[in-house]
C-alpha cells in the first residue's frame, strides 16, 4: 500500500469515525469495495477517468453520473477528490486502508484459509468458530483455493500464516534431508 493510499484511506475513515455513526462506515466499507471491483472488471472505465485530456469537472461529472444514488455521498466525494488529484487507481490501497482501521476498531480479524479443494459451508463454520474462540474476536474468513497446496490448510491473518499444509509439509522434510545429507 502507498503513502497516498494510507493518508487518503485513513483521513475518509476518520472523517466517517467523527461523524459517529457505525452503520454509515460499514457501508462505505462495501460501497468501496464494490466501486473497487467495478473499476478492476472495467479498466477501460477507470483508465478514462484517469485520462488527462478530460478536464477534472468532466471526469467528476462522469463519476456523479455513474455513481449519484448508488453510494453514500461521502464516497462519491472521495472519489472525486482522487479523481481531481490524479490518485483513483490508488483507490484499492484506500480501500485496505480503510478496511485495517475499521476491522481495529470493530475487533474484526480478517483471515484468509487457503486450501487444495473449497472448504464446504460446514468447515468455514466450524473454523470461525475455533478462530473465534482462541481470538475473542470475530472473524471475517475469506477463501482461497490452491491446488499447489496438496491437502491440508494454511491460515494467513495479522501478517501472520499458519501452515499445516501437506506442501508445507513436504518442504521441511526436504529441507531436514538436504540438511541431514550435507
Amino acid at each position: 500500500m502507498t503513502r497516498t493510499a494510507k493518508i487518503y484511506g485513513d483521513a475518509l475513515y476518520e472523517l466517517l469515525r467523527d461523524e459517529g455513526e457505525k452503520n454509515r462506515t460499514g457501508r462505505v466499507l462495501g460501497e468501496m469495495e464494490q466501486v473497487k471491483k467495478l473499476f478492476d472488471d472495467n479498466p477501460d472505465y477507470l483508465r478514462l477517468l484517469c485520462t488527462a485530456s478530460l478536464s477534472k469537472q468532466e471526469r467528476c461529472g462522469l463519476l456523479d453520473q455513474a455513481l449519484r444514488g448508488k453510494v453514500e455521498p461521502y464516497l462519491l466525494n472521495f472519489l472525486k477528490i482522487l479523481c481531481e488529484q490524479g490518485h483513483l487507481r490508488e483507490l484499492g490501497g484506500c480501500a485496505r486502508e480503510f478496511r485495517l482501521r475499521y476491522n481495529e476498531d470493530e475487533g474484526i480479524l480478517a483471515v484468509t484459509a487457503v486450501t487444495a479443494m473449497p472448504l464446504t459451508q460446514a468447515l468455514q463454520e466450524k473454523l470461525i468458530k475455533k478462530l473465534k474462540a482462541a481470538t475473542g474476536k470475530q472473524i471475517d474468513l475469506r477463501c482461497k483455493v490452491d491446488p499447489r497446496v496438496l491437502g491440508g490448510i494454511r491460515l494467513e491473518m495479522d501478517g501472520k500464516q499458519l501452515d499445516g499444509t501437506v506442501k508445507n509439509r513436504i518442504d521441511e522434510l526436504r529441507r531436514q534431508l538436504n540438511e541431514t545429507v550435507l
